[in-house]
């Protein structure tokens, strides 16, 4: 079921004809790492080509991010808040921007891109409780990866982002 975030009111008056004036669309993102310190990278359904990320996705509207990032990593891999352990957050936010191809076509057009709160989670289950096949799945297949292979298989203009968040928790990370 789609929820509505904060922003997510249609704005008669910006368009993807004027890319600068959109807002960015709120999210979360989650790095969740095993105990070799491994990343979780699902492949994203909606892509004909390889397209390898973590667990993300929009806040909603009263949401706070850190249950935002809880309720998105369920969703998505069907892990629930009592399998991971919270290990830290990044201090500020992270944007990126669409390229001009998918401007006008996500999110209704209504977002330049996105403005990103990341979480670090240390996974404390077995592989066997992870779930891709959720109620509106939206990965494929999913393997556990290091991070320099995550920063690689990420779509080209939001591997600045996946950079900056490998950097920030690079402590943690295989």
């Amino acid at each position: 079921m789609r929820r509505r975030g904060p922003g997510d009111r249609p704005r008669s008056t910006m368009s993807a004809s004027d890319p600068q004036a959109l807002p960015y669309r709120p999210c979360v993102g989650v790095v969740l790492v095993n105990p070799q310190g491994l990343i979780f990278a699902g492949q994203r359904r909606d892509s004909d080509s390889p397209a390898w990320q973590m667990p993300q996705g929009g806040i909603d509207d009263g949401e706070k991010p850190r249950a935002a990032a809880l309720r998105e990593l369920r969703e998505e891999t069907g892990i629930t808040a009592d399998l991971v352990e919270f290990v830290g957050k990044t201090h500020h936010w992270i944007t990126y921007d669409l390229p001009a191809d998918l401007l006008g076509k996500v999110w209704g057009g209504r977002y330049r891109g996105q403005r990103q709160k990341w979480f670090l989670y240390r996974f404390l289950g077995r592989d066997g409780q992870i779930d891709i096949a959720t109620e509106h799945p939206e990965f494929s297949h999913w393997k556990w990866i290091d991070a320099d292979e995550m920063i690689a298989a990420i779509v080209p203009f939001k591997r600045a982002v996946y950079e900056q968040v490998v950097r920030a928790f690079r402590a943690h990370l295989a």
